[in-house]
């Protein structure tokens, strides 16, 4: 799975060979994910972190179940994810179907994370 090789709007960065990181995605990205071949989604961002008009995670899973995309909420702060957030990232990568896309504000939270759970 290569993002330079797709051909998609969202902006993809590849941090393992079946797994990927993109900023804020909303209710209506989840059809071009599944078409994109990815299988499952991970949310690391909280719900309305800057304001009202961040979709929820509520929508944003409504339409992953609607494309087929297992999906999962593991919100986590900006500036610090716990030992106890990475563990529950890495049992998310281990239970999860691959590829897998986690998003967050701008990925980099989604990136961190997955380094954590790398060493948890």
């Amino acid at each position: 799975m290569n993002p330079a090789d797709m051909n998609t709007s969202i902006a993809l960065r590849q941090i393992a060979t079946d797994v990927c990181v993109a900023p804020q995605l909303g209710p209506e990205a989840m059809a071009e994910v599944a078409a994109l071949g990815f299988k499952s989604v991970v949310n690391n961002r909280p719900d309305f972190e800057f304001g009202p008009d961040q979709p929820t995670h509520a929508a944003i899973a409504a339409a992953a179940a609607a494309a087929g995309l297992e999906y999962r909420f593991l919100p986590v702060a900006g500036g610090y994810q716990s030992p106890e957030e990475a563990a529950a990232m890495a049992a998310l990568l281990a239970e999860l179907p691959r590829p897998i896309l986690a998003f967050c504000r701008t990925g980099n939270r989604s990136a961190n994370l997955y380094q954590l759970a790398l060493r948890a």
